[in-house]
């Protein structure tokens, strides 16, 4: 997989706005208005595309890649490079999921040297909690945001 990572541009966020997963992934579905584009057009967001220019996913960094009801329960306290991701739903449940981690990882570690990762996924979302175990991430901090109950994963080892 040769994947290159762009700044995001409003077209960009628009695609990635109106991307449609299957249930239960359907979670993850957006509506494109100016509050979601105003807020991947906020520097925190980049985007991630393959050989041939096509968008495969993005990756955001910071306050955007927090489920914002964690900060109430102290989940964010710490000294963490925090990050979240999306692939293509055109892409997922592919086989695909390890090497894009992969590159996103490679990446932060080159632009983070010596913070650990932390990232926030929903705990119905098995497949991608059994990927991020495989790539080195350790069951964190739980909570709720409203019906749905998240963990945080960290992954601390930096070699």
């Amino acid at each position: 997989m040769n994947l290159t990572i762009r700044s995001m541009n409003e077209d960009l966020a628009k695609q990635i706005l109106s991307w449609k997963y299957e249930s239960p992934y359907d979670f993850y579905n957006n509506e494109v208005n100016n509050e979601g584009i105003k807020e991947r057009l906020d520097g925190s967001y980049q985007v991630l595309l393959d050989e041939k220019g096509k968008v495969f996913g993005f990756l955001c960094t910071g306050e955007t890649a927090r489920i914002p009801i964690g900060n109430k329960y102290g989940v964010y306290n710490e000294n963490f490079v925090d990050i979240g991701l999306g692939m293509n739903p055109n892409y997922a449940g592919n086989g695909y999921g390890y090497d894009f981690c992969s590159f996103i990882i490679n990446y932060i570690r080159e632009n983070n040297k010596g913070i650990p990762m932390r990232l926030s996924v929903a705990t119905f979302n098995k497949r991608a909690i059994r990927l991020y175990e495989k790539l080195g991430f350790e069951e964190g901090d739980k909570f709720a945001a409203g019906s749905v109950d998240f963990i945080t994963m960290i992954k601390g080892d930096l070699d």
